[in-house]
């Protein structure tokens, strides 16, 4: 080989090896960085895992409520370590670890029903304080628990991109504001607070990680900063005199705002949203939720508009009834929160619900039968003392409007069929509720004008009263934040009259599927717009909210009297005072939505 050959071999070699020099220069910093940082996440996950199952296995030894006190307590702290990895990555058994201690009832459909006993911490935090210590039962819980962990352990595999981190910390920010101080899932002890310290400590462990992912110094540190100026505030309270409004409008909510800039810092791409919209920073916002997410029909921004003007003409045509005198709008009135102001309307069984945040639920109904908004829709057309008509006459009514027909030819690539109907009066009711109320102003800076008692309300309400723990923030409704996969149900104990005091004859969810553990139950409602869509419960039972915080603060059924085995609803009295009572109904007024100027 020649001189200059070798010296053409040469250059080629120096180029080929500058220009995998840019090829892998060019990549995504996540590809070179995420390799260690992976394994260090990895490590600390699993080295907490080992923790908490081998501080369980001291309950073998235990027999005493303050030694199985002090392992639980070293348990459920390195469990609280995990949580925001553990919640994010293995959802369903984190809800098993974590489930509250009530029987766990899934209905898939009536040839699939499971009835599953509750095992986790919960479960071990309320054994331990009853009345009379169970070793054996407690013991045979934490093994149950500590086999669960054991099974996680075996299989963790953490393959987490810079989205995934962007939401799971996202998810534990919003899981520590709309539960974590709540007390949702610390019922006895009450140690929500520093819970919520810990899981905060374990945020700041998982951004330490990923330091050197910011290009921006600066950002690094004031998310820094703000985590434990978090921390401070909560180490520095007490679970009932907490100020939750001031936590979330000046801590949660810069949290959000941080971790909106630290995802552009880091130029993250998301490839889809799920729940919360990849851009929110506001819990309590119009653009905090993908109304995608609850929809089993992703709409086209461009065709919303149109869709929703569509649907609510329909909402309103009286046409769509069998003898033309029933539309939606005859139940559900705009001025009252799209319900009707009746116990129970004239031949049906309950009382109207409200429509406004329909859209951010999973289930519909108040025995929770269908799925969506569109299957609702069928359900009133094919009820007789509602619409009392079928899907093809419905089909047919509006194929014969010339108006109509312009209109879903303009919207729809099939013009008029059934489920286009269906689709555009969904769409419609998703619309309704935008996050306009005086709370919501405030929560967000907009406004300042909320009283003492309003605020002492909202307070009590995510705090001493309990309320949040089944009417979770921020539509305060029965969907369970912040995955909002799961619609709760619960057995209140509502009774027929305000004088007998015997339990309401309506079986509610037992009626779908004739679960024997279901009887009673109802899913739980939104409170948004509450001072309009009196009377209240599924029966209309209360004419005013001085009647249903009495029944609350009463222990539900059980406080009347009623031996119901299966009640959701804590049995002992809240103890909260008159003026408490008249603090918790204020805050509640303040959801109502503003009318659009």
């Amino acid at each position: 080989m020649n001189t200059f050959q070798v010296k053409i071999k040469k250059a080629h070699l120096i180029w080929v090896c500058l220009f995998l020099v840019i090829i892998v220069g060019c990549k995504k910093k996540e590809e070179i960085r995420q390799v260690p940082v992976a394994e260090q996440l990895q490590s600390k996950y699993k080295n907490q895992l080992d923790s908490c199952i081998a501080s369980l296995e001291n309950f073998k030894k235990a027999s005493t409520q303050e030694q199985f006190l002090k392992h639980y307590k070293q348990s459920r702290t390195h469990f609280k370590c995990i949580e925001p990895i553990l919640a994010f990555t293995d959802k369903e058994n984190y809800k098993s670890l974590n489930a509250p201690n009530i029987l766990k009832v899934e209905e898939e459909d009536a040839t699939d029903i499971k009835i599953k006993k509750p095992f986790g911490f919960q479960v071990i935090e309320e054994l331990i304080f009853e009345d009379s210590l169970d070793i054996k039962n407690l013991q045979e819980v934490a093994n149950k628990t500590q086999d669960r962990l054991k099974l996680i352990q075996a299989n963790v595999s953490l393959k987490l991109k810079d989205y995934h981190i962007i939401w799971m910390i996202r998810d534990e920010i919003a899981r520590i504001a709309l539960t974590g101080i709540t007390g949702f899932d610390s019922p006895v002890l009450e140690a929500s607070l520093d819970e919520a310290v810990i899981c905060y400590g374990s945020l700041n462990d998982i951004m330490n990680l990923y330091q050197s992912e910011f290009t921006s110094v600066a950002l690094y540190n004031q998310f820094k900063m703000e985590i434990e100026s978090s921390m401070e505030q909560l180490q520095a309270s007490d679970f009932d005199t907490f100020d939750r409004f001031q936590f979330i409008k000046e801590h949660s909510h810069k949290q959000l705002e941080l971790l909106y800039e630290i995802q552009k810092d880091w130029e993250v791409q998301f490839p889809f949203e799920l729940a919360f919209k990849n851009d929110m920073t506001s819990l309590f916002s119009n653009n905090t939720f993908n109304l995608d997410f609850y929809s089993d029909y992703p709409e086209v921004d461009s065709l919303k508009a149109l869709k929703t003007q569509l649907g609510k003409q329909l909402f309103n045509d009286t046409r769509l009834s069998k003898d033309n005198t029933m539309s939606c709008a005859t139940c559900h009135h705009s001025d009252k929160a799209f319900t009707d102001g009746k116990k129970v309307f004239p031949k049906q069984l309950r009382n109207t619900p409200t429509l406004p945040y329909a859209a951010l639920q999973q289930s519909f109904f108040y025995d929770g039968r269908t799925g969506n908004l569109e299957g609702q829709i069928v359900d009133v057309v094919n009820n007789n003392n509602e619409f009392h008509s079928n899907l093809v006459d419905l089909e047919a009514m509006v194929s014969n409007d010339s108006i109509y027909t312009k209109q879903f030819k303009s919207i729809y690539k099939k013009g008029v069929t059934q489920n286009n109907v269906r689709n555009s009066i969904a769409v419609y009711v998703r619309s309704l509720g935008d996050f306009s109320s005086k709370f919501d102003k405030n929560i967000n800076d907009i406004e300042s004008n909320l009283t003492d008692s309003e605020v002492r309300g909202f307070n009590l309400f995510m705090g001493k009263a309990k309320c949040a723990t089944c009417h979770f923030a921020p539509v305060f409704n029965g969907t369970v934040p912040p995955n909002f996969t799961e619609s709760e149900f619960e057995l209140l104990g509502v009774p027929k009259d305000t004088i007998s005091k015997v339990v309401d004859t309506d079986l509610g969810r037992y009626d779908v599927f004739q679960t024997e553990e279901r009887k009673h139950f109802f899913k739980t409602p939104t409170i948004r717009n509450i001072s309009k869509t009196g009377p209240y419960m599924h029966n209309g039972v209360y004419e005013t909210l001085d009647q249903v915080m009495t029944f609350y603060n009463d222990g539900g059924g059980a406080g009347l009297g009623m031996e119901l085995e299966y009640q959701t609803l804590p049995t002992d009295p809240l103890n909260l005072t008159e003026q408490e009572m008249d603090d918790i109904i204020a805050f509640m007024s303040t959801l109502e939505d503003q009318p659009k100027s």
